[in-house]
């Protein structure tokens, strides 16, 4: 009893002399940081954010969506898909997009169902198309741009996951190209190639060799290339792509990564770089030139989701913002994407792609139009905003299935019963 007082007393001691050597933290911010003790959170508020809110970040913004119209879905029924917008880029006055596009009388049943004509994922028997617009929100299909290859010709089951970068007056088309239905073996052997023109309109001339291999066994994109996405940095050709680590053999690991391959003339060869993969989240590529580096918008899958990193030299990135609500396999019309001039300006809208029906690829895609200010050229309050209120249906949305509530039920239940027999 004596002990647990005497501890007590000492711990107030302790309080009061704290207290006397520290006053309160200002009512008023300091603009810089203060020559005090703070917490670990305080201390990141000035080292990693500045000592700014998110108002003041320019790599912080939120998304707004619209539907883009002109593109037909045939009701929605699963037969028609499009998915995985490339950058837009902006020619003599007219926006370009190219994009993965599915159209199957059959929707996508899974790996063990598929044949010639009856897909597995909504990425498989595809093509490439492109369309046109003059404002970015009406889009005006104008059909295929690159078709299935024949055997044995990387992309001869499916082409996919397009995107686009200019070089010395030249068009450079660079997607992933199927050898067999994805989701067949253990990973998607879809290396990626090229096709070159002297038009956005084509004709495209396809380069008939892998440009992009996977890993070799052991290593960590062994088993999938996906997302190509190319910039001009450095004088040079930056491609970052997507693959993925073992689920399987740890399942509380993480699973995508983006990975950077560098290369002096669109066709290679390229080099992986060799502290890949340079980000340890994020589903699909999608990344820009900011001031003298580059800039990642960093969705889906891993610790780092939800974030827009900065990596000044294009490889070590840092977490820049948390934002919500992202575009999924984001497209933006990146205007310096190839200006290679170290003065990146940023973005401020793209295309990308949604998912309707059922999840997972066993429906279908359609593409979506998003808004934002990563721009160091505007100051749009609208995208300042960190307050997103949804209603309850969108909650609802993503409420438990019947199944899980069954077994959630029924373990309360035991739990509940065991505590009370005890």
């Amino acid at each position: 009893m004596h002990h647990r007082l005497y501890s007590f007393l000492l711990l107030l001691l302790v309080a009061s002399a704290y207290c006397e050597a520290q006053d309160a933290f200002p009512y008023v911010l300091p603009d810089e940081k203060p020559e005090r003790e703070m917490s670990s959170a305080m201390h990141r508020f000035y080292d990693q954010w500045n000592g700014n809110a998110f108002e003041s970040n320019e790599l912080f913004s939120t998304f707004k969506y619209t539907p883009v119209t002109g593109l037909d879905y045939c009701n929605d029924d699963g037969s028609i898909s499009r998915r995985d917008p490339s950058k837009v880029l902006k020619i003599d006055g007219t926006y370009y997009v190219w994009y993965t596009h599915r159209d199957t009388k059959s929707k996508p049943q899974g790996a063990k169902k598929c044949n010639e004509t009856i897909p597995s994922y909504d990425w498989d028997l595809c093509e490439i198309w492109y369309a046109i617009s003059t404002d970015g929100f009406h889009w005006e299909e104008q059909g295929v741009a690159i078709k299935r290859s024949k055997k044995p010709e990387p992309g001869h089951r499916s082409v996919s996951t397009p995107d686009i970068l200019q070089w010395k007056g030249k068009y450079y088309l660079y997607y992933q190209a199927f050898f067999e239905a994805p989701g067949l073996s253990g990973g998607d052997y879809c290396p990626v190639t090229v096709a070159v023109a002297d038009s956005p309109k084509g004709p495209w001339k396809t380069a008939g060799k892998i440009v992009l291999e996977n890993g070799k066994e052991g290593e960590w994109d062994q088993h999938a290339i996906h997302d190509p996405y190319p910039l001009i940095y450095k004088g040079i050709i930056y491609l970052y792509y997507k693959s993925r680590f073992d689920k399987q053999a740890n399942p509380k690991r993480i699973e995508q990564s983006q990975g950077l391959a560098i290369a002096e003339h669109p066709f290679g060869p390229f080099e992986k770089h060799p502290l890949n993969p340079v980000l340890n989240s994020g589903h699909e590529t999608g990344f820009f030139p900011w001031k003298e580096g580059i800039a990642s918008m960093t969705s889906l899958n891993g610790p780092e989701v939800n974030t827009i990193q900065y990596a000044a030299d294009g490889v070590n990135f840092e977490i820049a913002a948390i934002t919500e609500m992202m575009p999924i396999a984001p497209g933006p019309f990146v205007q310096d994407a190839f200006a290679n001039n170290g003065d990146g300006r940023g973005i401020t809208w793209g295309l990308c792609h949604m998912n309707v029906g059922e999840h997972h690829g066993y429906s279908h895609c359609i593409l979506a139009r998003f808004d934002c200010d990563l721009s160091r050229d505007f100051n749009r309050r609208i995208f300042k905003k960190q307050q997103t209120r949804y209603t309850p249906e969108v909650f609802f949305k993503h409420g438990l299935d019947e199944q899980s509530m069954k077994a959630i039920r029924a373990k309360t239940k035991k739990e509940e019963d065991t505590v009370l027999n005890q």
